[in-house]
């Protein structure tokens, strides 16, 4: 299969619908047009952001973008596991893996789109919101 630019080749696109994939020379495009630098500068800003997320997780730290995510890195166990094409037991080392959690907001924009956000306005029904509850005053 081929990939065209916004264009869905996927052959499972029958069973789940097709979104296109951004990858990295595609976000630099992307920033050097809005952000209107030269993509030589775009694409050192964002191998310098990579970088630096990937040494942090390095060295064990959490980087945390407010309102995108977390990256952490996760300790795994070594264990011992069997090469599927011959059968043999092999044994897998201890490890160390990236793991991201994603941050409500993103979640919040993935899941409604701007577009197709749920109606809220039962919430601001209320004339100046101080309105006694269950009969209390």
């Amino acid at each position: 299969m081929e990939y065209q630019k916004g264009v869905c080749t996927n052959v499972y696109a029958f069973f789940r619908p097709c979104v296109g994939t951004m990858n990295k020379s595609e976000l630099v495009e992307h920033l050097a047009e809005r952000a209107r630098i030269t993509k030589k500068r775009s694409e050192q800003i964002v191998n310098l952001v990579f970088e630096q997320m990937g040494e942090a997780l390095k060295r064990g730290d959490r980087v945390e973008i407010r309102g995108f995510g977390s990256f952490t890195s996760r300790p795994y166990g070594a264990y011992t596991g069997r090469n599927p094409r011959t059968g043999e037991t092999i044994h897998v080392p201890a490890k160390r893996l990236p793991f991201f959690k994603v941050g409500k907001e993103l979640k919040e924009r993935v899941d409604y789109p701007s577009d197709a956000r749920p109606s809220l306005g039962h919430l601001n029904d209320s004339d100046d919101g101080d309105e006694a509850e269950d009969g209390e005053e």
